[in-house]
């Protein structure tokens, strides 16, 4: 009888472990955070081109750098380059900026060509654009939070709140998908299919989730994580990846799965890079990391 029970006892184990799909370690074996550089300000907006290299803001010196992958350097691409923070990078390799120094967002053609996409709504200012993704219709979704900066000449902001913005592809205003209060929208991606959304509201320490429909409207809010994120990504497991407190992962039905250490007190934004979009690029403070991951991005 005392075989019988062990016995049962440890199958039920096996039943409820399998049920919990614990996943293998998403991160290399034996694979370590590795500095890059430390030679700036402060780092953010990680965004990954075509053939692997990253290109990222260090806003306070008003630049955009690239690393390049295959040589592990980074060198200035764009100086000055509108103050901008969130970066993303389209299907023409045009890189599309949060350029918050006149609450702009902008298109970087390239031959380093500045197209203003939008510089207000409703005739008011943006609060400031901060991070961006876009869809696979050429849609742009972007958080737009109030973060006081040195360099503008007002002190409050003239949007009466912090939204979230979807600018179709060809259209000249865009349309508010996100009006629910938030403290400080920050952080945003979606999933590669179109169907999901994450923003953070950096503010309330709090990720939701969203789903999208065919119009590009997002509905259907819940709670994601129980903390907020100053930039995320997803990989090809579904997995989704917030910062702040080092590099927090989630699974797709948001149980923690990974945190992965960085040495700095505050981590801004993370992405995948390298020619197979498996090595991890994280911004935080006046530093870029890399790690060898087990999985990939999601982006090309």
């Amino acid at each position: 009888m005392k075989k019988i029970l062990i016995c049962a006892s440890l199958l039920s184990c096996f039943v409820s472990c399998k049920a919990q799909k614990i996943p293998e370690d998403i991160v290399a074996k034996g694979a370590e955070l590795t500095l890059v550089s430390e030679e700036f300000k402060f780092t953010e907006g990680p965004a990954m081109a075509k053939n692997g290299d990253v290109y990222f803001t260090d806003q306070p010196n008003n630049r955009i750098v690239k690393w390049d992958c295959r040589n592990n350097t980074v060198s200035d691409y764009m100086k000055p380059a509108g103050r901008s923070n969130g970066l993303y990078i389209d299907n023409e390799g045009a890189i599309l900026a949060a350029a918050d120094e006149k609450n702009e967002l902008w298109k970087i053609n390239l031959n380093k060509e500045v197209t203003v996409l939008l510089d207000d709504f409703e005739n008011k200012l943006f609060n400031g654009p901060n991070d961006l993704w876009l869809d696979a219709k050429g849609g742009i979704y972007f958080t737009d939070p109030f973060y006081k900066r040195p360099w503008w000449n007002h002190e409050e902001p003239e949007q009466t709140a912090r939204r979230v913005y979807y600018l179709k592809k060809g259209a000249a205003e865009p349309q508010v998908v996100i009006d629910d209060n938030y403290e400080q929208p920050n952080g945003i991606i979606g999933t590669p299919d179109g169907k999901k959304l994450y923003v953070s509201d950096n503010g309330a320490k709090k990720t939701y989730v969203y789903n999208i429909d065919a119009a590009g409207k997002v509905t259907n809010k819940k709670l994601f994580a129980d903390m907020g994120s100053d930039g995320m990504t997803v990989d090809n497991k579904g997995n989704v990846y917030l910062t702040g407190d080092g590099v927090t992962v989630f699974n797709a039905d948001g149980e923690q799965i990974k945190h992965i250490p960085v040495p700095e007190n505050w981590t801004a934004n993370v992405t995948f890079g390298g020619p197979k979009q498996n090595i991890l690029f994280i911004t935080a403070m006046d530093s870029v990391y890399t790690i060898m991951m087990n999985v990939q991005g999601v982006r090309w």
